[in-house]
């Protein structure tokens, strides 16, 4: 090579090696410094208006937050939960999240038959899922958390029948038809109803899964059927605030029906406050918690991790005695939705 040609091939690598440092510097990546591992999740609960999806959302983001600054690692959790109930739209969020190049996805299927197909596809192109809340086992999903939702039906029930003394009419509230998980827990109360002969059911009842709609169905029911002593709800919805609150709350008290419901967020707890609903508490806050440190172990250190991880319920009932509940919320390790400063721990509580 000429010497014309060797000076200019110097020139060319001293500006490639200029350029290369320039770009280093525009990223945020020193010279001689390594790059903070970064770990992706994008996290996809049923519905923004159902607040047990607000608590496991903090669940997760307090979760990535102490494991990033224990493990050295920046996680950042992207939420995507529809503002309502729509399995099509977390569909199209799960192959948004594909096209993002995200390293994993928390998901609680609405319809897990619809998701799965979604869920496959992210699978395949390198994306780990985990699901929580509502399983979609035929998937390809590496792991689930929830609980086992035959006996959860199984324990609403049991809770009510010792209630009402194993006598009376009850009425079973179940949500989205289309929520598998319901549907096992709607089955559970069913199997669980048929050891006691005094019970009779009427339902279950599925319907949108608004605070509103679920405490509007429970008062049309308890019009239509003026012998009814009860009610099995295998979730919290008509117990949520909304414009049908106060109603609800005066025709449980007036004719002194007795209610057992999955869930107990802090609005619920006056409904145990005036003796009239037990509350088997999911700790919906571990929903995001336990879903992000297991996706942690999965992805990042590479560690076995068990294919199911089962929930356990929680028992909130109103001290004898005393118009205070044993537990204010199980929604939130630090702080629950229910407003700023409270806390769980301002009230015992009991299992």
């Amino acid at each position: 090579m000429c010497a014309e040609g060797r000076l200019y091939m110097r020139t060319l690598r001293r500006a490639t090696a200029i350029a290369s440092l320039a770009v280093l510097w525009f990223v945020g990546v020193a010279p001689g410094r390594a790059q903070t591992p970064h770990l992706t999740i994008v996290m996809i609960g049923k519905s923004m208006a159902n607040p047990v999806f607000v608590a496991a959302h903090r669940g997760a983001q307090d979760t990535a937050k102490a494991l990033g600054t224990k493990l050295g690692l920046t996680i950042d959790v992207r939420i995507q939960t529809p503002d309502l109930e729509d399995a099509a739209l977390q569909s199209q969020r799960v192959a948004d999240a594909v096209r993002q190049r995200v390293d994993a996805i928390l998901i609680a299927p609405t319809d897990a038959a619809l998701l799965s197909p979604a869920i496959d596809q992210a699978v395949d192109a390198g994306v780990a899922v985990m699901t929580f809340d509502n399983d979609a086992p035929k998937s390809k999903r590496f792991a689930h958390y929830g609980p086992d939702d035959v006996a959860v039906g199984e324990h609403v029930l049991e809770e009510l029948a010792s209630q009402l003394g194993g006598e009376g009419r009850v009425a079973v509230l179940a949500g989205n038809r289309e929520a598998a998980n319901l549907r096992a827990r709607a089955a559970g109360v069913q199997k669980a109803a048929e050891r006691h002969a005094g019970l009779s059911l009427i339902g279950p009842i599925y319907h949108e899964e608004k605070p509103q709609v679920a405490a509007a169905e429970m008062l049309r029911i308890d019009r239509e059927n003026p012998d009814l002593k009860g009610w099995a709800l295998v979730g919290g919805w008509p117990l949520f605030r909304s414009s049908q609150s106060l109603a609800l709350l005066d025709d449980l008290v007036g004719r002194k029906l007795k209610v057992v419901a999955v869930d107990a967020l802090p609005e619920e707890l006056v409904y145990v406050k005036r003796g009239v609903a037990v509350l088997l508490a999911q700790p919906v806050y571990d929903w995001g918690a336990v879903g992000v440190s297991t996706i942690v172990d999965k992805v990042h250190r590479k560690v076995a991790v068990p294919e199911r991880i089962e929930l356990k319920l929680v028992r909130r009932v109103r001290r004898r005695g005393t118009t205070r509940p044993t537990a204010l919320c199980v929604c939130a390790r630090r702080r629950c939705p229910g407003g700023p400063g409270r806390s769980r721990d301002r009230l015992r509580t009991r299992s």
